[in-house]
């Protein structure tokens, strides 16, 4: 079979960590300063000195290393453990499938980030611009 985008596998993956990365950070973001609605909708914050908030820290933090690729392997894989927390915590006792428990999210983030770890933040990314590949 013909890969139609088998060329730009190095861009797009790069892209894929990118726009994911920042969403990420977006989430805790609004976990932590309360913008984009804050938790309800009300613009309102989590105390950082607990599990919400720890999971914001992991998500602004992470997802911003994720997104410029600078730790990105490490980050991912934090990320990615902290959505399969999150999915196993609040999600699954809801349901079995993600569709029933409202969990898809949680369990997109999980794999894109374990893809993002296993891969690495490849030549488009922070750490390979200051020519330290070991950061990336």
């Amino acid at each position: 079979m013909h890969r139609i985008l088998g060329g730009y596998a190095e861009p797009l993956s790069a892209l894929l960590r990118i726009v994911a990365g920042f969403l990420f950070a977006c989430h805790g973001a609004q976990k932590l300063f309360g913008v984009f609605g804050g938790v309800s909708g009300q613009g309102d914050t989590v105390p950082v000195l607990s599990q919400l908030g720890l999971a914001g820290l992991i998500e602004l933090v992470g997802g911003t290393l994720v997104a410029v690729g600078l730790l990105g392997s490490s980050a991912a894989f934090l990320a990615s453990g902290e959505m399969a927390v999150a999915y196993f915590t609040a999600h699954q006792p809801r349901g079995l499938l993600p569709i029933q428990n409202g969990g898809e999210l949680a369990a997109l983030y999980a794999f894109i980030f374990l893809y993002v770890a296993a891969r690495g933040s490849c030549r488009w990314s922070v750490a390979n611009a200051l020519g330290r590949p070991d950061l990336a």
